[in-house]
């Protein structure tokens, strides 16, 4: 695979240019946030190196960098849920990536077995700070969408504590 993105020269060009110059971190990475292509629903967060950049440009399907596992991670390889580009945005700096998806299978992107990884909400207001202490999540998802244990089985938990 051949990287060919263009060089940072100025402020200018990469704000307003027309060529692709992404800025990862010092960890060589870039956030990209996830989407339902159809329904604009939030489903994951995630990084990309820049193979998984280059990757992703050249299949059509989500690849990412998985920081806990530290290695390339084709999203759906394992469970069949991949993730279909649909559109590939970059901001105006060129840091941080947003990829409008759609999924195989069940339609799910999260590892618990919930359509989305943002599947708990987080009380707002004075009561949430007043209240019992630690602050209780509410869950916005009824029900997974698949059984992780029958899908992944003994493939190690992403989830680090």
């Amino acid at each position: 695979m051949t990287l060919s993105f263009a060089q940072r020269t100025s402020v200018e060009a990469v704000e307003e240019g027309s060529l692709l110059s992404p800025k990862f971190d010092q960890d060589g990475l870039m956030p990209v946030v996830t989407t339902d292509a159809q329904t604009g629903e939030l489903l994951m967060h995630a990084y990309m190196n820049q193979t998984a950049l280059m990757k992703t440009i050249e299949t059509g399907e989500a690849h990412y960098y998985s920081r806990s596992r530290q290695t390339l991670w084709h999203k759906g390889a394992t469970s069949g849920l991949i993730q279909y580009v649909q559109q590939l945005l970059i901001d105006d700096d060129q840091d941080c990536l947003w990829m409008r998806v759609t999924v195989a299978g069940s339609g799910a992107s999260c590892h618990v077995g919930y359509r989305s990884c943002f599947y708990r909400q987080i009380p707002l207001g004075t009561e949430a700070v007043d209240g019992p202490s630690p602050i209780a999540l509410t869950f916005t998802e009824a029900a997974k969408t698949f059984d992780p244990q029958r899908v992944y089985g003994d493939y190690p938990n992403p989830t680090q504590l």
